[in-house]
């Protein structure tokens, strides 16, 4: 067995690991600054059929002052065949890394339809509801004998309407969180007035 080194080798090994060896096509999303470009690992029919995720890696080379426990990589899974929910959460790390601290809560205005099968043009961070809590949290991605000095958290990024980042704004996450709505229907209508 041969020993893995890099921190991205022991990320994706993660991921090897949760998605069962399934290989995912890796998209780069060109990167604005000194940091290496992020890269976007696109799973088709993952968590189950019909579904695409796509997960993050570059976000967690970024420094920001809230990072204390950790740094973000991004996860958003969706009922759908079009890449570009992926490719969303590519550029939401590759755009604001360093910038936006990704707590939960946290929302995303897009402006603009971020797929022509859907009139979502937002997202709001939360825990990723296709990853069980051991799986998101506390990756650990130091080399060894640093075990606990470089530690990745993943975060679930959620599509929404417009009219619901402005209520998770007026009203906080916690009572958006609990109205009737399928976080993985891209072409759900509103579930706010």
């Amino acid at each position: 067995m041969s020993r893995v080194s890099s921190r991205v080798e022991r990320y994706l090994a993660h991921l090897d690991r949760l998605s069962g060896g399934i290989e995912p096509v890796f998209q780069p999303v060109p990167s604005e600054g000194d940091l290496p470009d992020v890269t976007v690992m696109i799973y088709r029919d993952l968590p189950e059929p019909g579904h695409v995720t796509g997960i993050t890696y570059g976000l967690s080379l970024a420094e920001h002052p809230e990072w204390r426990h950790g740094r973000p990589e991004l996860c958003l899974s969706v009922r759908s065949d079009d890449p570009a929910w992926a490719h969303a959460a590519g550029w939401v790390a590759g755009r604001l890394r360093g910038d936006c601290p990704f707590r939960y809560g946290d929302t995303i205005d897009f402006r603009e339809q971020v797929s022509p099968e859907s009139a979502m043009t937002s997202v709001f961070v939360f825990a990723p509801f296709v990853l069980d809590l051991k799986d998101y949290a506390d990756i650990d991605v130091g080399p060894p004998g640093h075990e606990g000095h470089d530690v990745v958290h993943i975060a679930g990024l959620y599509p929404i309407h417009d009219v619901e980042r402005e209520y998770i704004h007026e009203h906080g996450l916690e009572d958006f969180w609990h109205r009737d709505w399928d976080p993985a229907d891209v072409t759900r209508p509103p579930c706010v007035p």
